[in-house]
């Protein structure tokens, strides 16, 4: 199965992303971790003792290039990425993580070429076979104009109850939609009480998939350098029933 998540910046799909992560993990489900987004924090987020040293493939300018076999303004659309995860994946359990990031500048230098094999990488990495990947996708909406989910099983929408999560989640799910994505759904977090579901279903126009309470553990946690599954055990339940809806058996 084939689960990418989104929303806009600093409504908690890293933290989301990392709880589903270790959750799966810890149920004896083989996990690929796919960490595309622009500021990576899969790592710090899972426990990954080597993450200070970590270089996300998206800052290998000249192993893109070199890749990319740019010439000019001309460069390789079906670039050689087969052998990256080999030499990049990093292991914890039954964890594998690898970190791809995202090109953060267009046009500068050979950024299209960067592009072209880190969306080739990031699709190679989506076949592959006995493993549930979840990708924790860049921050908004620049990551669907370039295609690179079309081929997810699920797309997971994060959102918060405020107008500004919203308003970037109702973009997200239309551009989804007409990537042809056909499983999309809200997850809604930080959730107080049923006014905030209530409010977030109204504006949104569906049904949240699943929520996750406001999370008093979070700062603990992070200042901690724990897991948020570490430190709040209350998440279980919430993350159980969103494995069920998306069909993933223990």
């Amino acid at each position: 199965m084939k689960i990418a998540v989104a929303g806009k910046g600093g409504v908690g799909k890293s933290s989301i992303s990392s709880c589903l992560i270790q959750f799966l993990s810890r149920k004896n489900k083989n996990i690929l971790a796919i960490d595309a987004d622009s500021s990576p924090h899969l790592a710090r987020l899972l426990g990954f003792k080597e993450m200070d040293a970590i270089i996300p493939i998206c800052e290998m300018r000249d192993m893109l290039c070199e890749r990319s076999e740019k010439d000019g303004p001309f460069y390789r659309m079906n670039p050689r990425v087969t052998d990256i995860p080999e030499k990049f994946l990093l292991k914890k359990g039954n964890i594998n993580l690898m970190v791809i990031g995202a090109i953060q500048v267009a046009g500068e230098g050979c950024a299209c070429a960067e592009n072209t094999v880190l969306k080739a990488l990031l699709t190679a990495l989506f076949l592959s076979p006995n493993e549930i990947v979840i990708v924790d996708l860049e921050a908004g909406v620049e990551h669907l104009g370039r295609g690179t989910i079309s081929v997810v099983d699920h797309l997971l929408i994060v959102v918060q109850p405020y107008r500004g999560s919203i308003e970037t989640a109702k973009k997200i799910y239309k551009l989804s939609e007409q990537l042809g994505i056909k499983q999309i759904h809200f997850i809604g977090n930080r959730i107080k009480d049923a006014n905030d579901i209530a409010f977030l279903e109204n504006y949104l126009g569906h049904p949240l998939l699943e929520w996750l309470p406001d999370n008093p553990c979070l700062t603990e946690s992070e200042r901690k350098c724990m897991t948020l599954c570490d430190t709040d055990i209350t998440l279980s339940g919430h993350l159980s029933g969103l494995c069920e809806r998306l069909g993933i058996a223990f």
